[in-house]
C-alpha cells in the first residue's frame, strides 16, 4: 500500500514524489461552483482531487473551493443552492461535498434523499436535479473501493470485520461491509449507549452488530479482518501501541489521513498488518461526486484517466484498472 508523505518546499507541498502547487483563494468569474463544507476545512484535499478531475474532463467553467461552514451557516448556503443565478456575481452551485460535522445537519435542507442516504442517515453529497435538492452518500462507495484497491478479498464465511467509532462514517462503513457480503460486524465505541442510529441502520440492512467497549479492542484486533477505524485524527493514539500481534495481511482502513501515517497505521504495520489510508476513501468517494457535479458519463478508459489525474494531484500511485465496483 503506498504511503503518502507530506512536506513543504519552495512554496509547494509535496506528497511522495508528486509536487502539488499551493493555489491561493480566488473569486474568479466561473459560471458554476462547487464547495466542500465543514469545520475545520483547511486541511481538506477535496479541492485538489476535484480540480484535477475537472481539468481532465475539460470542464473549465466549474470551480471547486473550500468553504468553512458550521450548522448556523447552512440556511444561507442552501438559499444559494435553491436559487442559482448562474452569473459571475452569483455562480450556479453545481454541488456540495459535505464533511464533518454536517453530514446529518444538511438533511433537513434536502428535498429528497437517495437510497444510500436514506439507509445511512448521512449525506456527504448535495446536488440539484431539476427544482429539487438531492442528498446522497458517496462514502459507502469510497470505503468499498478503498478496501478492494488495498487487496481485500471478502470472505464473510471465514472472517469477521470490526468498525471502530459510532458516528456517521461508522454507519457508512457498516453499510459498505454489508455491500461486500458481511452479515455480522463487531463495533467498538467509547459510548455504547449512543449507538441508536447504528442499530437502526443495522436493522434496515439485516446486519448483526455486536457493540464492544473500545478499551477491549487492543487485545482483540487479531480476531478481525478487515478493521475500519472511523475515529478522528490522533483519537487512537492512546491505545494504538497496546495492540497485540496481527494475522499476516490483516487489513486496516484508517479513514483519518492527516497527519499520515497515523500512529495507529504505523503500529498496525509493525505488527504485520496491511494499511490503507483514508486518502484512498476520499479519492473514490470524490470520483462519484465528480461524475454527479459535472454530469459526465465517461467510458471506462476516460474514467481510468480521470482517476489517475486525481491520484497524481494528491501523490497516490497510478492505477492500472478501475476498481471492481467503480461507479
Amino acid at each position: 500500500t503506498p504511503r503518502v508523505h507530506q512536506g513543504c518546499s519552495g512554496g509547494r507541498t509535496w506528497r511522495g514524489t508528486v509536487y502539488v502547487k499551493q493555489e491561493p483563494y480566488r473569486e474568479a468569474p466561473y459560471a458554476r461552483r462547487a464547495y466542500v463544507l465543514g469545520h475545520p476545512i483547511g486541511h481538506s484535499l477535496s479541492p485538489a482531487l476535484h480540480r484535477a478531475a475537472y481539468r481532465y474532463v475539460g470542464d473549465n467553467d466549474l470551480e471547486y473551493q473550500r468553504r468553512d461552514t458550521v450548522r448556523e451557516d447552512l440556511p444561507g448556503i442552501f438559499t444559494e443552492v435553491n436559487h442559482p443565478a448562474g452569473t459571475p456575481e452569483a455562480p450556479y452551485i453545481a454541488g456540495l461535498s459535505v464533511t464533518m460535522p454536517l453530514k446529518t445537519a444538511v438533511i433537513e435542507y434536502c428535498d429528497e434523499l437517495t437510497e444510500l442516504a436514506r439507509i445511512t442517515g448521512a449525506v456527504n453529497t448535495v446536488y440539484v436535479n431539476g427544482l429539487k435538492v438531492i442528498g446522497h452518500n458517496t462514502d459507502v462507495a469510497g470505503i468499498v473501493n478503498a478496501l478492494l484497491q488495498a487487496g481485500l478479498d471478502p470472505a464473510p464465511q471465514r472472517e469477521r470485520p470490526a468498525v471502530v467509532g459510532g458516528g456517521a462514517t461508522a454507519i457508512s462503513a457498516l453499510t459498505a461491509l454489508h455491500r461486500l457480503g458481511y452479515g455480522g460486524v463487531d463495533l467498538y465505541a467509547r459510548s455504547l449507549h449512543k449507538l441508536a442510529d447504528v442499530h437502526a441502520v443495522a436493522d434496515r440492512l439485516g446486519v448483526q452488530v455486536t457493540p464492544q467497549p473500545l478499551a477491549q479492542l487492543p487485545a482483540a484486533v487479531s480476531a478481525y479482518n478487515p478493521v475500519i477505524s472511523t475515529l478522528p485524527a490522533r483519537a487512537a493514539d492512546a491505545w494504538a501501541q497496546d495492540m497485540g500481534e496481527l494475522t499476516a495481511g490483516s487489513l486496516l482502513l484508517d479513514v483519518a489521513y492527516d497527519p499520515w501515517p497515523s500512529l495507529l497505521a504505523s503500529e498496525w504495520e509493525k505488527r504485520g498488518g496491511t494499511v490503507v489510508s483514508g486518502l484512498e476513501m476520499l479519492l473514490y468517494q470524490a470520483v462519484e461526486q465528480v461524475l454527479i457535479f459535472t454530469r459526465r458519463t465517461p467510458n471506462d478508459t476516460e474514467k481510468l484517466g480521470m482517476l489517475n489525474a486525481m491520484c497524481a494531484a494528491v501523490g497516490l500511485a497510478p492505477r492500472e484498472h478501475l476498481p471492481q465496483t467503480f461507479v
